[in-house]
């Protein structure tokens, strides 16, 4: 939905979530070499993270649900390159009124952070401990394979545990577990990502 020449929703996410997650899985189209070479700068992605936590940058799309989009936007002020565009199921990309389903959406996301051949460039631990400012954590709160939810680490507390930001219910510097949100279950699953500081 547009207004005042701003998308402030998109209403195709539902139409075609299952395409989109198929083709994360499935899809064997690599980013060109040279935009997968670069070096990554944590600490301008979490100075980002922090500047804009509670704000909307006018520069990127206005969406409904803006947890990745806010996250994306983080990877990028950290240096991650985009390319893909302008096919929506390819890559990690966004131009103010179009973008591909891993720009914004979570589930999307999770599985493009999975791909080695992305220009995103991370690296699957095991633990949130192995986790340093500048990485992100996905979320599946049912425990059902659909991700919904997106954060970047911002800081670390007295006892080495991540601390996380994100936006859809804006959060600065929130324990990691998110086990106070009212979306947690029993059966959450965390997937934990390191951004490779240089690829």
């Amino acid at each position: 939905m547009l207004r005042n020449q701003r998308l402030v929703s998109d209403a195709l996410v539902p139409i075609v979530a299952k395409e989109e997650q198929e083709f994360e899985r499935e899809s064997g189209e690599q980013a060109p070499l040279e935009l997968r070479s670069r070096t990554y700068d944590r600490l301008a992605a979490v100075r980002y993270a922090d500047l804009w936590w509670n704000r909307r940058n006018p520069q990127y799309p206005v969406v409904a649900d803006d947890c990745t989009n806010y996250i994306s936007q983080c990877l990028h002020a950290g240096g991650i390159r985009m390319w893909g565009n302008p096919i929506r199921s390819r890559g990690w990309w966004q131009q103010r009124t179009n973008w591909s389903f891993s720009w914004t959406v979570a589930n999307a996301l999770r599985w493009y952070l999975s791909k080695s051949e992305g220009v995103i460039g991370a690296v699957e631990k095991s633990s949130a401990r192995e986790l340093v400012p500048g990485d992100v954590i996905c979320y599946d709160f049912e425990g059902d394979g659909h991700w919904n939810h997106n954060t970047m680490v911002t800081a670390l507390d007295a006892n080495g545990e991540p601390l996380v930001n994100a936006h859809t219910y804006d959060a600065r510097h929130r324990s990691w577990a998110y086990r106070d949100s009212p979306a947690w279950t029993s059966k959450i699953q965390y997937k934990f990502f390191h951004i490779r500081d240089q690829t």
